[in-house]
């Protein structure tokens, strides 16, 4: 079990996700983002926008997914 919290993951807070896999923090992340997204809270629309504009680049968006991947495999087992 790794743990990464929002922030690290491209939102907007310290909410603390811990999963086995990079695919399965990436969902609980994208899970809290529409909960965050639902609420209208402005932090977090204020990241989604950015992670918007990096959409635009496949090729800017796959490296980004490869980063937190990188460091999610770089974490320490708890």
């Amino acid at each position: 079990m790794k743990s990464m919290t929002c922030r690290q993951l491209g939102g907007a807070c310290d909410e603390v996700f811990r999963a086995e896999t990079f695919e399965q923090i990436a969902e609980l992340s994208k899970k809290h983002g529409m909960e965050m997204f639902q609420k209208g809270d402005q932090p977090h629309l204020d990241a989604m926008n950015k992670m918007q504009s990096l959409m635009r680049s496949p090729e800017q968006m796959q490296a980004w997914i490869e980063d937190k991947r990188k460091e999610f495999e770089a974490l320490e087992e708890e």
